[in-house]
């Protein structure tokens, strides 16, 4: 009757290890880090400034782009980004403690010459403080979606 017992509790601890046992060497995909949008965020380690849900909006033929996304300072003192992408430079000073969000609060950053089809990607420079920068491929997407349409830059 023991013996029953002691089998009976054996068995029952292997099923359970067997069942939960992946766990232990399965990483968590909740702990994975990733951008929940269409766009991509941007974190130079030594930067004072992150850059979230970047992308860039293009007109059918890829001539034109605008640069959406938000620039954060999470600092207590005013920062700049330098944002470069073929051939376009762009400076933006975010006050301390807040955020700069290109096409909700701010009118997107028009880039001429883009040269890159919606359904790409293009490299694009990010640089603040004393930090040398981080280069992202940036996805470009059209006005396809309901709520790019009105981000589809004009003529030009």
């Amino acid at each position: 009757m023991k013996s029953r017992l002691v089998a009976s509790a054996a068995i029952s601890a292997l099923v359970l290890l067997g069942a939960t046992g992946c766990t232990f060497i399965t990483p968590q995909s909740t702990k994975i880090e990733y951008s929940g949008s269409d766009g991509v965020n941007i974190s130079d380690e030594d930067g004072p400034l992150a850059v979230r849900n970047a992308f860039i909006v293009a007109n059918e033929d890829g001539s034109v782009g605008n640069f959406i996304g938000a620039v954060v300072n999470p600092t207590q003192e005013r920062a700049t980004l330098t944002i470069a992408v073929e051939g376009n430079d762009f400076t933006v000073t975010v006050p301390a403690g807040d955020r700069v969000s290109f096409g909700a609060d701010a009118e997107p950053l028009r880039i001429v010459d883009l040269n890159t089809k919606p359904g790409a990607t293009i490299e694009m420079h990010f640089q603040s403080g004393d930090s040398i920068g981080v280069k992202t491929q940036v996805p470009v997407l059209d006005g396809s979606l309901p709520y790019y349409a009105d981000l589809v830059p004009s003529g030009d």
